[in-house]
């Protein structure tokens, strides 16, 4: 059975609530559920399939925990690794910087030649701008617990049932 593991950074937990519900849906695989404050460059090498989730900070930014270990990464071969993303943003208050992140997280693991899966479309999304929105999808999971925490766990159900084909 190929080794997944759900490596996420999180503040105030919702991202570590997400990554908890995504492994949930996937328990059949028995996935590795990592905190990324406690990753190194192993955690990245010895998983056959990565989903990474992140939350956005001020205008854009990406979740603290991550700086170090993307870091780390920069010399690291994850050439071909599949990754999946998921990212936390408020659409609202933070509309034109909506879950950049995860944006951000794409960005670096597509130059690392990683094959990036698991893109979702904008319908029912409501923002102005993302880094994370590319070729008229979102390139991984867009979640809003801020204004639209109802939708959380439809969306995450929806999402892991299609990475199912990918795994």
């Amino acid at each position: 059975m190929k080794k997944i593991s759900i490596i996420y950074g999180s503040c105030t937990d919702h991202t570590k609530d997400a990554a908890e519900q995504i492994a949930a849906l996937l328990a059949e695989y028995s996935p590795e559920v990592l905190n990324v404050a406690e990753c190194n460059a192993e955690s990245f090498t010895s998983a056959d399939f990565l989903i990474l989730g992140t939350s956005t900070w001020g205008c854009g930014d990406l979740q603290d925990d991550w700086v170090d270990v993307l870091d780390q990464l920069k010399t690291t071969d994850l050439s071909g690794k599949r990754v999946a993303l998921f990212g936390l943003g408020d659409s609202s208050s933070f509309s034109d910087t909506f879950v950049d992140g995860m944006g951000e997280l794409y960005e670096f693991f597509s130059d690392k030649n990683c094959q990036i899966v698991g893109s979702v479309s904008a319908d029912g999304y409501s923002f102005d701008s993302s880094r994370a929105f590319i070729n008229d999808e979102f390139v991984g999971l867009p979640l809003d617990s801020d204004n639209e925490d109802h939708l959380t766990k439809e969306r995450i159900v929806a999402w892991v049932g299609g990475l199912k084909s990918s795994l």
